[in-house]
């Protein structure tokens, strides 16, 4: 064990490959690969390429067609999936602790042994670019694409995570290749895992499968973005809501004001009834079905948001109301009673997160992969529980501040 109130057991293969594993009674087992490489990693040709290999590891390797690889879990009553973000690609199972070694010898042939054949390829490019099309006809998820690459102009971190038609047909073999060959390295993986197994098991396992992989010393190169400048676009789209984010750039996940900042848009538009934005927007005024705030940090950046979708006639009311918001939380340091209420209920949301073991492993793995350790929730809890109302209005007034807000509004 890592110290008297972690539960969580951690190892380095002699390749740089990180294990993390939490072990439980628990009749299900939940495993991932987490590779520290995303859609920011790409050159400017391979947009989409990310995502797109996430979607081809699944269709072909040495040894395994893609049948035999959808059905290597199933069969046995897992699940198998995987995903992108702007940083990170993921492979995850669900299965039973017997299967432990059925997870990871798969793992292993995906990750390192994926062929991607060019039938597969073309065909799989018609999926993807109907995923994209799937997500320009939800107008409240494709703004944030769009707002992002307006706040990141010009930058790898502000692209669409799934590419341009154009794009993704265009992409070649060679570019796939070309970029798991330049990312998919061992020091930048982590496998975490939470489940009924003996840790010296799991790790004679993972040794056996991925310890022959060599390792690369290559240091990861990211270009932090460049200066933020507010920007206000609005674009026909012919909805019949009217969509609408604003927000700014925000702290890295290696900064000590994510923590505070977490808790200010909890309170703002977290995912609770209870926040300021619904209770004004939707049960005061009545004017949006949805509202919601969100903080998403990245190795070197971050970005803050509020989302609101609303009949046109009302747009102008619904953004001076969550701008007062944002100027309340900066203006008014929290009352006592507000901010012991603030701290409950992000202890309590933080507590009740941990009954969910597929959603621990996947925390536990990135936080090994960024920090190289796990906070325990003790001391978390006791960090929140530090928080003062002095330090919340000290970190509104860097991110909340009206005159550095961008604003997207779909029409």
């Amino acid at each position: 064990m890592n110290g008297p109130e972690e539960i969580y057991q951690t190892h380095v293969l002699s390749n740089g490959l990180k294990l993390i594993h939490q072990r439980t009674p628990s009749q299900a087992a939940y495993c991932g690969l987490i590779i520290n490489a995303g859609s920011r990693d790409e050159a400017e040709c391979e947009a989409g390429v990310a995502h797109f290999i996430e979607h081809l590891i699944f269709k072909g390797t040495g040894r395994r067609k893609a049948f035999h690889i959808l059905s290597r879990m199933e069969d046995v009553g897992g699940e198998l999936n995987a995903y992108t973000t702007k940083e990170d690609t993921c492979l995850y199972a669900s299965f039973l602790p017997k299967d432990y070694e059925r997870a990871l010898e798969l793992f292993s042939d995906i990750i390192f042994h994926s062929v991607f054949p060019d039938k597969e390829i073309e065909k799989e490019k018609e999926v993807v670019i109907d995923e994209i099309n799937s997500y320009k006809d939800t107008p409240g998820e494709w703004i944030f694409d769009d707002f992002e690459e307006m706040v990141f102009r010009g930058e790898p971190i502000g692209r669409n995570i799934l590419g341009c038609e154009e794009g993704i047909r265009n992409l070649t073999r060679e570019q796939l290749l070309g970029f798991v060959r330049r990312n998919y390295k061992p020091q930048r993986m982590v496998i975490s895992s939470v489940g009924d197994i003996p840790f010296e098991r799991f790790v004679r396992l993972a040794e056996h499968y991925f310890g022959s992989v060599p390792g690369d010393d290559t240091l990861m190169e990211r270009v932090k973005p460049g200066g933020y400048a507010p920007q206000y676009a609005e674009v026909q789209k012919g909805t019949f809501q009217t969509h609408c984010v604003i927000g700014t750039v925000a702290y890295s996940y290696r900064e000590e004001k994510r923590l505070p900042l977490s808790m200010l848009v909890d309170i703002l538009g977290g995912s609770g009834m209870n926040s300021r934005l619904n209770l004004n927007i939707r049960e005061r005024h009545g004017l949006a079905y949805n509202v919601e705030a969100t903080y998403t940090p990245y190795s070197d950046t971050g970005l803050f948001s509020v989302y609101f979708g609303c009949d046109a006639v009302d747009l102008d009311k619904c953004l001076r109301l969550c701008k007062r918001e944002l100027e309340v939380l900066y203006r008014e340091p929290l009352g006592s009673v507000q901010l012991q209420k603030a701290r409950m209920q992000a202890i309590g949301r933080l507590t009740l997160s941990a009954d969910n073991y597929e959603n621990v492993m996947l925390a536990n793995g990135k936080s090994f992969l960024v920090y190289g350790k796990v906070e325990g929730m003790r001391s978390l809890c006791e960090r929140i529980a530090g928080i003062r109302a002095e330090q919340l209005r000290e970190v509104a007034g860097e991110v909340f501040d009206i005159d550095r807000q961008s604003v997207l509004i779909y029409k």
